[in-house]
């Protein structure tokens, strides 16, 4: 509920508990979006018809499941930054389990791609796009697999909104834009030139050869791809077979059939690697995610293939603090929640990768309270420090540190990458540090009555992504995730049947067995700085959904490495609002930081929060961009 409606007692409490503070009250913040409340469900996506997508399955007779993966595969249809060919990660509440279940939808190296090969070709990193810089394939699995496990449609009913809007949908102008701007590179692929420029002239390079903004968007290529998947199904229903193993036959003819074929074929043949096996022993993990208890929540994660563990070893760190005690917003508070996220992000840089291949990363202690506690005895009260180095979590668990050598001399700022490389090879140019470190993506948040629960973050197979042949599908740019040099991070060096440590992280609150919120947040590196401090405006300032989700008052830290491009960092550098008043960023200087001040840091968060006193759901959805829901 919006701040004016509150009683007068109510905005006194909250005053006094900020007394000092800076930033507004959190009680007395109007937003710019109403909540939305919903009885039986909700849907929340990072576009308008994608939420529209989720709300048909709703009205189908399906679950949340169904829901996320229309939404899924609708917004993968925009190009919502992430297209078919990208990555996706989930967390699924199974209500008849009481547990929550990890989707690891994130592609793989290829055969061929080490560190040697990349070296060879002047390279200081895996390309930022283009076939080289393809994992391969993750989202069509992951949503077959999710509607298969849990969900209750069929995979023609899923997709129906998907294939509509390939057949043509009016585009938004931002999407078109974009499209516009990155045509030079687009234009280097004849597949990805015909979709992504339809009015493409090369006799008239001044004319515009993308879309414009509300022009029908038709992608006749991937309709077709999608058309396949479904007849398969129908197919299998037709000899007997049961719904999943129906949606399982789909499954395989995209990662073994004519369609991983084609995609095979024409990444090859315009300088990629991918093999059939590639994309035929690659499959999607269901897993346990990792948790750690924030005051009595539960707090879910995937783990570290992901940076999500970086938000609950923050979480452990700023439990030892009273941060209630030092008001919203104020300098102590700001100053406390900057250092317990660098600890974390210091760790993450360097122990964080693929859990499937080894070495084998030290979750135990990376988790632990103990950890947490001696990493918080690091913490200057007075002083920004901008030299922390990653801990050592092997003291907390079994077995010593492999790589402790590497940890002494580990530096936060990396080798710039200056290697020049082959034409086509592009690295470290295609994105400012500023744009790669907030590189957008969409979310995914949905709920019913049944008490299924979905949060998704998926991405890859942007534009300009690379489009396999005839297939439609945009190849994913995550390879650039990797690094080449395990002084980085030894657990994140490229090899092949390896995942790249992605940005992506949903994310699940649970109190006394019980979903209590789900949310995730667009943004590269950004993101679980933006959900911790949703989380903590929920938990300890007392905000409603929709105020924290719009998160105007949050900052913005640098001090960690960009997980593309160059992976470069700026120790030291923040982002506080302009609401902040002018003492708190003096103090904030006298501390030794480089603050910036912004109207607003990136955050486009969503979140559904379950108020179980009244047998509703309340979603929220930032105004940031061009985030949307719907609820029943």
């Amino acid at each position: 509920m919006s701040s004016k409606f509150a009683s007068p007692i109510r905005k006194l409490l909250a005053a006094a508990l900020v007394l000092g503070a800076s930033a507004p009250a959190a009680l007395a913040q109007d937003t710019a979006k109403p909540i939305l409340h919903g009885k039986h469900w909700v849907a929340i996506t990072g576009k308008p018809l994608g939420a529209t997508a989720g709300a048909k399955m709703f009205e189908r007779g399906g679950n949340a499941v169904d829901a996320a993966a229309a939404m899924l595969a609708a917004t993968a249809t925009m190009w919502d930054t992430l297209g078919w060919g990208g990555e996706t990660q989930a967390l699924i509440y199974n209500p008849n389990t009481g547990e929550v279940i990890g989707v690891n939808g994130v592609g793989v190296a290829p055969s061929g791609a080490t560190p040697e090969f990349f070296r060879e070709r002047g390279m200081m990193y895996p390309p930022e796009y283009g076939p080289l810089a393809a994992v391969t394939p993750g989202t069509p699995g992951s949503l077959m697999t999710m509607v298969a496990e849990y969900g209750e449609l069929s995979l023609a009913e899923v997709l129906a909104p998907a294939i509509e809007m390939a057949e043509g949908y009016p585009i938004e102008a931002a999407q078109a834009d974009n499209m516009e701007r990155r045509r030079e590179v687009i234009e280097r692929w004849p597949s990805s030139r015909d979709v992504f420029l339809p009015h493409y002239d090369p006799d008239d390079p001044d004319k515009r050869a993308a879309p414009r903004g509300g022009e029908v968007f038709v992608q006749e290529d991937l309709a077709n791809t999608l058309k396949k998947l479904v007849e398969t199904e129908r197919q299998a229903l037709d000899e007997g077979k049961s719904r999943k193993e129906a949606i399982y036959a789909a499954y395989d003819r995209f990662y073994s059939g004519d369609i991983a074929e084609e995609i095979v074929r024409a990444t090859r043949e315009a300088g990629g690697l991918f093999t059939m096996d590639d994309l035929a022993e690659w499959e999607v993990k269901l897993e346990e995610p990792v948790t750690t208890n924030y005051r009595g929540i539960d707090v879910h994660k995937l783990t570290t293939w992901t940076q999500g563990p970086v938000m609950l070893q923050a979480l452990n760190i700023l439990e030892g603090f009273d941060l209630k005690a030092m008001g919203y917003n104020s300098q102590r508070y700001i100053h406390t929640l900057y250092q317990a996220m660098n600890l974390a992000y210091a760790d993450r840089d360097f122990y964080y990768g693929d859990p499937y291949t080894p070495p084998e990363e030290p979750v135990e202690g990376l988790l632990s309270k103990e950890y947490a506690a001696e990493r918080r005895k690091l913490i200057d009260p007075d002083r920004n420090l901008t030299d922390y180095l990653p801990g050592d979590p092997y003291e907390f668990q079994a077995g010593d540190n492999p790589f402790e050598e590497l940890r002494q001399s580990w530096q936060l700022v990396p080798p710039e990458a200056e290697a020049e490389g082959e034409e086509g090879f592009q690295q470290a140019n295609l994105m400012s540090f500023e744009e790669g470190f907030r590189a957008g993506t969409t979310a995914i948040q949905a709920a019913d009555a049944d008490g299924w629960v979905v949060s998704v973050t998926p991405s890859g197979g942007w534009v300009p992504a690379f489009i396999a042949g005839n297939t439609g599908i945009g190849l994913s740019q995550r390879m650039q995730s990797f690094v080449l040099d395990e002084a980085l991070n030894p657990y994140n060096v490229v090899a092949p049947g390896k995942r790249p440590r992605v940005t992506l992280t949903p994310s699940m609150a649970l109190k006394d067995g019980k979903p209590l919120m789900a949310f995730s947040v667009q943004g590269g590196d950004t993101q679980d700085q933006n959900l911790l401090q949703f989380f903590l405006g929920m938990v300890e300032w007392g905000m409603n959904v929709q105020q924290a989700a719009e998160g105007r008052h949050n900052i913005m830290s640098y001090q960690m490495q960009s997980s593309f491009g160059a992976h470069q960092a700026e120790p030291g550098r923040i982002e506080v609002p302009r609401s902040l008043s002018p003492y708190t960023v003096d103090q904030l200087r006298e501390m030794g930081y480089d603050v910036d001040l912004v109207d607003r840091v990136y955050n486009p968060t969503q979140a559904i929060w379950f108020d179980w006193e009244n047998g509703t759901m309340q979603g929220g959805a930032s105004d940031y961009g061009e985030d949307y829901g719907i609820a029943w």
